[in-house]
């Protein structure tokens, strides 16, 4: 053991640093105890804390800052220096053979809607936090939005450049759901990342997704290629399986003036920003659906979400969001289907073929463009392509 001791500010210190008896250096206790008059100096605030214990955290990670402070982002977040097999705070644990991610979650009351199921931004931001904790129990993370140590040197962030998600059943409030998540390979300088959603109770799937991420430099917004370092930190974690088997992506048209619903004057709040200074992709989310027809939407759950994102939000920009319907519209009111196919001339509970309509299998779809509002141009920023089914 040794033991080492230094002045800050009136303020002294002592650390102990040493290594676990069966000489595992990654699991050890540093104690720091913190000795002086509460009411004055750069500790006035956190005097009252004496001995911080941390676990499976590097030396290195503790930071004494030039006014007396350490680092208390490092010493409240604990993020592991080394890959973590079992992680009981979160319920999570690591799984494929050491490179994929499970955690347990409880769908909680304010993640659901008026009929009691998980909302499509309850499921996204599942996704983004089981990605996030995948790493964390990777023993990669740097202090970035999921960001490794070799982006953080490179100043890269990760940027979501497509995703598809696939809604079969909506988990219910108060229900327990497992949540995998893997990532792969997607060209030279992308990777994949997908997510299953299933019952804990009855092992039913609930939801499938997939998403392409390429890299960004974080000073000059520009795309940038994947260093080898990073590479060589992601790579050994890729799986060759896929949640959603994609031969041919579907081609999203793009969106003019004459599109049938517009919301305009959209604009990014300050908590619509994440940790990287831009909109989170679940509030694009957000606007998109939020055009669609309240009339609509009483009766439809959705089934399928294509987002093809361009270029990101500014806290600064105004917001358009567009929406056309597709030409064979299906209005659903009261659980009645109304269903008006202008090329066969049929009206009621019927399909083309003059057969009963099934309500498992009728869907609906809308296509959908957010751009900023300028005013000499416009610019894209996501494409979308929704599919409904009916509420049963």
């Amino acid at each position: 053991m040794a033991t080492f001791s230094c002045p800050v500010n009136s303020f002294f210190f002592r650390c102990c640093y040493g290594s676990s008896s069966n000489g595992n250096h990654g699991d050890y206790r540093v104690n720091i105890n913190v000795n002086g008059n509460a009411s004055a100096g750069p500790f006035k605030h956190h005097a009252l804390v004496n001995e911080i214990s941390l676990k499976n955290t590097s030396l290195a990670s503790i930071q004494f800052l030039g006014n007396g402070h350490i680092s208390e982002e490092k010493i409240r977040q604990r993020i592991p220096t080394k890959k973590q097999f079992v992680d009981p705070n979160r319920q999570g644990l690591i799984v494929e053979r050491g490179v994929g991610y499970r955690q347990k979650v409880v769908i909680r009351s304010y993640e659901v809607g008026v009929d009691k199921t998980a909302s499509l931004e309850t499921l996204l931001n599942l996704f983004q936090e089981t990605a996030l904790n995948h790493v964390w129990m990777s023993g990669l993370l740097s202090n970035g939005f999921g960001a490794t140590h070799g982006m953080m040197k490179n100043n890269l962030i990760w940027v979501v450049s497509r995703m598809h998600v696939q809604v079969d059943h909506y988990p219910i409030w108060g229900e327990v759901i497992e949540l995998d998540t893997w990532v792969g390979a997607s060209g030279k300088n992308g990777m994949r990342r997908d997510w299953t959603i299933r019952s804990q109770a009855t092992g039913i799937t609930y939801a499938r997704a997939t998403s392409t991420w390429v890299m960004m430099n974080e000073q000059t917004r520009r795309l940038s290629k994947m260093p080898d370092e990073v590479r060589g930190e992601i790579s050994p974690w890729f799986i060759e399986k896929q949640a959603i088997k994609e031969a041919v992506p579907e081609k999203i048209v793009k969106l003019d003036d004459k599109a049938k619903y517009v919301n305009s004057d959209l604009k990014p709040k300050r908590s619509d920003l994440d940790m990287n200074h831009h909109v989170n992709n679940v509030k694009y989310v957000n606007w998109m659906l939020e055009t669609i027809p309240d009339r609509f939407l009483e009766c439809n759950q959705l089934s399928s979400i294509i987002l093809e994102y361009r270029r990101e939000c500014g806290s600064s920009d105004l917001v358009q969001s567009l929406c056309q319907p597709d030409e064979d519209e299906i209005l659903f009111t009261n659980g009645m289907v109304q269903q008006n196919l202008l090329k066969n001339n049929v009206l009621g509970m019927v399909g083309g073929n003059g057969r009963p309509l099934d309500m498992n299998t009728v869907t609906y779809g809308y296509t959908h463009l957010l751009r900023t509002k300028g005013e000499t141009r416009n610019e894209e920023m996501v494409r979308g392509r929704t599919r409904w089914k009916p509420k049963i």
